[in-house]
């Protein structure tokens, strides 16, 4: 099992819970009005008058078959709007219940 952490722009929103059920994964748990900026490039996401964008995120935890599918979807998107912001992260999940 695969765990995938998701940080994104909230506009992606919708896009990222249909990306997860297009690889049949039904189960995630969403964080709103998550605030960050990116260690590289791109705006903050403050929610404040100067930095009124937000971000949100999502952890899932994945089968291994689909892990790299899941991120390379989520790359190819980040990819496609560089400007909005979306990171993933993933590691590995040894005991669960």
């Amino acid at each position: 099992m695969i765990a995938i952490f998701v940080s994104y722009n909230q506009a992606f929103n919708d896009e990222i819970v249909e990306l997860l059920e297009q690889f049949g994964q039904r189960g995630f748990t969403r964080w709103d009005e998550v605030m960050g900026r990116g260690c590289e490039s791109g705006e903050p996401h403050y929610g404040n008058h100067a930095w009124p964008a937000m971000n949100q995120a999502v952890l899932t935890m994945v089968d291994d078959s689909i892990a790299d599918g899941v991120l390379e979807a989520l790359h190819e998107k980040d990819l496609a709007y560089p400007d909005l912001g979306l990171r993933a992260f993933s590691w590995r999940i040894d005991k669960h219940i």
